[in-house]
């Protein structure tokens, strides 16, 4: 099984989401990959809660249970990245620079998205392209896996 590691800033709206999403999709298309994500700054955002209504609510929307998970944000480490076969941070003008500080030899490895978080945009904007973004990886997945 590979490993596909969502990040954002603070591991608890944009990552989440997009974790949850997958790892709904993957299985019903027999795609052998499973989702994690991590924040790049989520210790800096203190107890938040373990993931943001706007996630719950995007994923209730799409019928897509979180299956009881409710584990509170986690930093990034050089394990997690090492650890995983494809990195995609959500937002390339957001985590780019955070990656290049934190993970230099990681910069140009992670694939890079532009999903907005909620300071730039609302959820009812942000959710369907970030869904987007995750179905078109998993058709992306599924058609190098067939070949």
């Amino acid at each position: 099984m590979k490993q596909v590691l969502f990040l954002c800033s603070g591991n608890y709206y944009r990552s989440r989401f997009a974790e949850h999403l997958f790892n709904w999709l993957a299985p019903q298309a027999n795609l052998r990959w499973r989702a994690d994500s991590r924040g790049l700054r989520a210790g800096q955002y203190g107890n938040i809660g373990p993931i943001s209504r706007f996630a719950v609510e995007g994923l209730k929307l799409r019928g897509i249970p979180i299956n009881g998970e409710h584990r509170y944000p986690l930093e990034l480490t050089l394990p997690d990245l090492a650890g995983s076969d494809l990195v995609t941070a959500v937002k390339e003008s957001e985590h780019r620079a955070m990656l290049r500080e934190q993970f230099p030899l990681w910069t140009n490895l992670v694939e890079y998205w532009h999903v907005d978080d909620l300071d730039c945009a609302e959820p009812e904007e942000a959710l369907p392209a970030l869904d987007g973004q995750v179905r078109a990886l998993v058709e992306r997945l599924l058609t190098a896996q067939e070949d």
